[in-house]
């Protein structure tokens, strides 16, 4: 496959706006039967992104505008970006580059950024407070994000690129099984948590106190870039976590393995939003910088020693 097919179909934008609006689709009907409601249709994601690419985009009097119109671009470019790199890996761990992992690292960081930007170039007073609440979250939560990550690299034995992870964990198994890995997996899925801004750390938006904070300002295809950014998300940060920790690659038994991981991964996740009510920001500091901290602090050390 070309870089561009690869970057513009699969396992690039086409591919994971499809499977992030599924994907999307998976978490709205497990909501809904939860609440004790149908729910959706299947298409009912593509039909509201559709229509928000019809709407007029307004610009807000006082806003940046160039900064406001290219925010969620970045957010958009870093997720296309990441699922490309995993994609492509996945199908064949050979296509990796050294330090593809820390590049990962800070394309997953973009969608954040990229509300951060917005939010501030709108110049809107609650757009103002989600950025403030984004920002304090993405420092809580980075940390111990990274030092999970960094996990398997020190149990790899300083492995640093994504196809040499899952090579060695076709050949010795899963980090997943190893007391270091289980660890920092729970840490890394925290961490994808609050990345998605999902209940209890959707503090930023909080639609029921400050009307979504940095998307305050933005429609018609603005925001329905941000929301198909935060759908494609659904697709590449749980693969991310799958790759580091149970990389089984995407050829034979290992795309239905692949597969099971990750619809376990989406139903852990949507369960926890759906029971756990929304946190203060400085609750969800001390949460990442406490225990979740010294989750991540341990599973390095226990890496560093072997286990």
């Amino acid at each position: 496959m070309t870089t561009l097919f690869i970057f513009l179909v699969f396992p690039g934008f086409l591919f994971t706006a499809f499977a992030g609006m599924m994907a999307s689709w998976l978490e709205r009907k497990i909501t809904a039967r939860l609440q004790w409601r149908v729910g959706p249709p299947w298409y009912q994601s593509f039909a509201d992104t559709v229509k928000l690419l019809s709407k007029e985009t307004l610009i807000p009097r006082g806003a940046v505008e160039t900064v406001f119109l290219a925010a969620p671009l970045i957010g958009f470019s870093g997720v296309i970006l990441s699922s490309s790199i995993l994609g492509a890996v996945n199908l064949d761990p050979q296509r990796g580059f050294v330090g593809d992992l820390i590049v990962l690292l800070y394309l997953l960081m973009l969608p954040s950024l990229s509300l951060l930007i917005g939010g501030a170039a709108s110049r809107n007073t609650l757009a103002a407070l989600g950025v403030s609440r984004e920002m304090k979250l993405m420092i809580a939560y980075e940390l111990p994000f990274v030092l999970a990550v960094l996990t398997p690299v020190v149990r790899s034995g300083g492995i640093i690129t994504l196809g040499g992870l899952v090579i060695f964990q076709q050949a010795h198994g899963g980090f997943l099984w190893s007391p270091s890995g289980a660890l920092a997996f729970i840490v890394a899925l925290l961490a994808v948590h609050a990345k998605l801004g999902w209940a209890p750390f959707d503090i930023a938006e909080a639609e029921t106190e400050i009307n979504s904070g940095p998307l305050i300002e933005y429609s018609g295809s603005l925001l329905a870039v941000f929301r198909l950014t935060r759908m494609m998300l659904l697709i590449v940060a749980p693969l991310f976590i799958i790759t580091i920790f149970a990389g089984a690659g995407f050829r034979g038994w290992g795309m239905a393995w692949s597969v099971l991981q990750y619809l376990i991964v989406m139903v852990a996740l949507i369960l926890v939003k759906n029971t756990n009510p929304r946190v203060r920001i400085d609750q969800a500091l001390r949460f990442f910088w406490r225990p979740v901290l010294v989750l991540a602090a341990a599973a390095m050390a226990l890496a560093c020693i072997g286990y």
